[in-house]
């Protein structure tokens, strides 16, 4: 068999395995993630029991996103939601495009250390709310089968990876009952008429009586989408009413007018092989059941469209980059408007340039970087200075209108939105598709209006990043760049910032080299994770290595001194050691700071150094800092550390710094993997509260003659 024959083999044993736990656990669909590690995002592989179009948001879940199936992965628990309350109330940014009645389990699919990816669950809104120790067991146990096929795949080199599009898989049949022209007279003696639908919305069946009542004949029917073949059915509150049915598995109602007077009541009944609908004449319909219309078929009904906005609505209210924004509108423009590229673009110096791109290769937008802005030459052009949109059915058109253009991707229609806010453009979108397709006005009236919601996300990102340069900048310059060589002294640093939202900090460390055989230690902590705080940190570090080699407490008093006539508004907390390095001893002061742990020679047991606290330098001027004596004999080895280390919410403190001196006392010889070793748990975290500094000392011998220098 070839490679791809292999590979295709692995994928239907996956499918397999989703059908049997769908059917084991008793669930209307499922579907199952698989992680791709190197981009830390979830990507839906294969779906069973709900239509493409429902799961299109979804389609790819950063692993940090909150959704369930990431959650599960991450936190290594099954997710479960019993009702629309508790989904609504653990995952608030999805319901607002759910807004049904359904049960849901999330579950980590992984073996050991090894993550491969989530399995997803959806029930009935019926089901009861709890979920039963034996239902549990049957999830754990398909999450079982799904790895063992995954570990087993890889060893095969084949491994399972996600499609570009999920696959969709149908539910099993049932048996036939009857004979077919049998259960075709039995729906025919009905009062009304009778039609079926697939979990697609597709028409597999319908009476003559249905037909009467449509007003149309069965050859147009067949096979057609009601909302699509219908025009009077065009409308987002019918095909919610079919969403509803899908999802939740319970009976649907809803009342039509079909032109010119006729008022229709629809009843749906849904199981895992499709939809049931009674459709019988109504007396009369709602008063807010909205007039017919003229019908203006789009790739994708405007309900999905709808669902799209209110996901991506939501979802940019979280999106705190550019990079997020970029992300985001990816994942859902391109599935809701069925379009295969992305472009996003800005202007600044009076040229284009590239902020992000999907599905173009890096060459194919290198032709659009860094080119001058001209009004003439390409629509971007005019979307960017003029804030004129664009939509070009064809390469015809395009070329009609900007003849200059080289067409050199290979797509064939394309949507140019300005991105305008506060009446300025800050950037342009690009839709791009591999087809001819043609914008019809609502479409072009909802891209139209997207443009706005992406233009507001994009400015605020833009200001993030500015002003995220900028600390960063400003905290790179303040940290020192290498630590001097000291003759008996050995150093490692890490630093660590907090994560997404407070990437900059006032964690500071320093070595200064005070005479031969002498050296001060510090590290500190300065309070918030801004640019003033960057800023307060750089001026605290510069006050203790200006006043360092006076007396330890002298140090600090003096530090305390400026900073509370600086009167930040922000306090420091810092811990200072002078290092006599011929005399094996170390002199401790502390401001408030976390104590330092000691490791002595001979790999003793690590021990918490009680070095009483002072106040947080800038608190109070007449605060003082009582020294501390302790051994610092050679191969001591001494841990300074900030509070990000060992800090987090709920856990004690104090047992945070014993399990830190326990990780100290099995720490390796080399102090450079001791470091990374240390900060390696925080580093894998997926949202860290505090930055996080660490500086291992060891203590060694002087060379001959450094006592005489």
């Amino acid at each position: 068999m070839s490679a791809a024959g292999e590979a295709a083999g692995w994928d239907e044993r996956l499918d397999e395995v989703l059908t049997a736990t769908v059917e084991q656990c008793g669930a209307s669909s499922g579907g199952v993630y698989l992680l791709r590690a190197d981009e830390g995002v979830l990507h839906l592989a294969v779906v069973q029991g709900l239509p493409a179009e429902f799961i299109a948001p979804w389609t790819r879940v950063a692993l940090t996103a909150p959704a369930p199936s990431s959650d599960a992965l991450r936190d290594r628990r099954m997710v479960w939601s019993g009702s629309q309350e508790d989904f609504a109330r653990l995952y608030p940014r999805i319901a607002v495009a759910m807004p049904y009645h359904f049960a849901l389990a999330a579950a980590p699919i992984c073996t050991g250390g090894r993550q491969w990816g989530a399995l997803l669950l959806l029930w009935p809104g019926s089901r009861p709310s709890h979920l039963a120790a034996a239902d549990r067991d049957l999830i754990v146990a398909g999450c079982d089968r799904f790895a063992e096929l995954l570990a087993g795949a890889e060893s095969a080199q084949q491994p399972i990876t996600a499609p570009l599009r999920p696959r969709v898989l149908p539910r099993r049949l049932a048996a036939a009952k009857l004979p077919e022209a049998a259960a075709t007279a039995f729906a025919e003696r009905l009062p009304g008429g009778s039609c079926a639908l697939d979990l697609n919305g597709r028409i597999t069946f319908l009476t003559e009586t249905a037909c009467a009542l449509l007003g149309a004949e069965q050859e147009q029917l067949l096979g057609a989408i009601p909302w699509q073949a219908l025009p009077w059915l065009d409308d987002p509150e019918y095909e919610d009413r079919y969403r509803a049915a899908v999802i939740s598995r319970q009976p649907v109602a809803f009342t039509a007018m079909r032109p010119p007077d006729q008022w229709l009541d629809f009843r749906l009944y849904t199981d895992g092989n499709g939809i049931s609908v009674r459709i019988t004449p109504a007396s009369a319909g709602p008063v807010t059941s909205p007039a017919p219309g003229p019908h203006r078929p789009t790739p994708v009904s405007r309900a999905g469209q709808l669902y799209q906005i209110m996901h991506l609505a939501a979802a940019l209210t979280e999106a705190v980059t550019v990079d997020d924004v970029i992300a985001l509108v990816a994942e859902q423009i391109l599935p809701a408007f069925d379009a295969q590229g992305l472009a996003m673009m800005s202007a600044e110096e009076g040229r284009l340039q590239v902020t992000g791109y999907r599905g173009y290769s890096a060459e194919e937008m290198a032709r659009f970087h860094e080119i001058p802005l001209d009004e003439r030459t390409a629509p971007m052009m005019r979307a960017l200075t003029a804030g004129v949109p664009g939509f070009f059915d064809g390469p015809e058109e395009l070329a009609r209108a900007f003849p200059e253009v080289p067409q050199v991707t290979g797509k064939k229609a394309w949507a140019v939105l300005p991105l305008v806010t506060s009446g300025r453009p800050v950037g342009c979108c690009l839709l791009a598709y591999d087809q001819p397709h043609r914008f019809a006005g609502d479409e072009r009236t909802v891209l139209t209006s997207l443009a706005g919601l992406i233009a507001q996300a994009l400015d605020r990102a833009h200001l993030y990043d500015t002003k995220n340069r900028l600390a960063h900048g400003l905290q790179q310059v303040l940290l020192p760049h290498a630590l001097p060589t000291i003759d008996g002294l050995r150093v490692a640093a890490r630093y660590l910032p907090a994560t997404r939202g407070m990437d900059i900090g006032g964690d500071f460390y320093d070595l200064i080299r005070l005479g031969p055989t002498t050296a001060a230690a510090v590290i500190g902590d300065v309070q918030g994770h801004n640019v003033p705080a960057a800023a307060l940190m750089g001026q605290v570090r510069t006050a203790v290595h200006a006043t360092a080699g006076a007396a330890p407490d002298q140090v600090l008093i003096r530090a305390n001194r400026l900073l509370c006539d600086l009167d930040p508004d922000l306090f420091t907390t810092c811990l200072y050691a002078h290092l006599d390095l011929a005399a094996h001893r170390a002199f401790l002061v502390n401001a408030g700071h976390p104590p330092p742990l000691l490791r002595p020679p001979g790999r003793s047991t690590t021990r918490v150094l009680d070095i009483p606290p002072g106040l947080p330098l800038g608190v109070d001027t007449t605060a003082v800092y009582p020294i501390t004596e302790v051994a610092f004999d050679i191969g001591a080895l001494m841990l300074l550390y900030t509070d990000g280390l060992v800090e987090s919410p709920g856990a004690d403190l104090d047992e945070a710094i014993a399990a830190l001196a326990r990780q100290l006392d099995h720490a390796v010889l080399d102090l450079e993997t001791a470091a990374t070793d240390l900060v390696a748990g925080a580093q894998q975290s997926a949202q860290r509260a505090d930055d996080i500094a660490t500086f291992l000392l060891r203590a060694t011998p002087l060379p001959d003659g450094a006592l005489t220098r």
